[in-house]
């Protein structure tokens, strides 16, 4: 069970950061966001909208307990980690940034699957009477 708290909160702590870092930008409608956008063709006006439902799924995945709410914000991450991708190759960008993309599919899934491997370990510990 410790390993698997160790390794959900590393993967979790990743997670965290590579979304974190991408949402503040497009909060803060840095220029470089809006320079992406528009090389991807996207209106910047979707930026903020991205941003702070990147920066909900993180906290809907931090706090703890909500289950449901957690797997539609891992679910939320990672489609838009897939329509990052999508709409990088779409427009012809290096095949060289995919590995970025990669690692950004091996954290979501990571923190996925130790999550979902910590709940069932929980739920293996807890005396029969008390199981929800």
């Amino acid at each position: 069970m410790k390993k698997t708290k160790v390794m959900y909160w590393i993967f979790t702590a990743l997670l965290v950061a590579l979304m974190g870092i991408g949402a503040i930008p497009d909060i803060l409608y840095a220029s470089d966001a809006v320079a992406l956008f528009a090389h991807l063709g996207y209106p910047s006006y979707l930026l903020p909208f991205l941003g702070v439902a990147k920066l909900l799924g993180l906290v809907a995945i931090l706090i703890p307990g909500f289950p449901r709410m957690k797997e539609w914000a891992y679910a939320g991450l990672t489609f838009d980690l897939v329509g990052a991708m999508y709409s990088s190759i779409a427009v012809g960008d290096p095949a060289g940034g995919l590995a970025f993309f990669i690692i950004g599919f091996v954290i979501i899934g990571g923190s996925y699957v130790c999550y979902h491997k910590k709940q069932r370990s929980a739920s293996l510990s807890q005396p029969p009477g008390l199981a929800a």
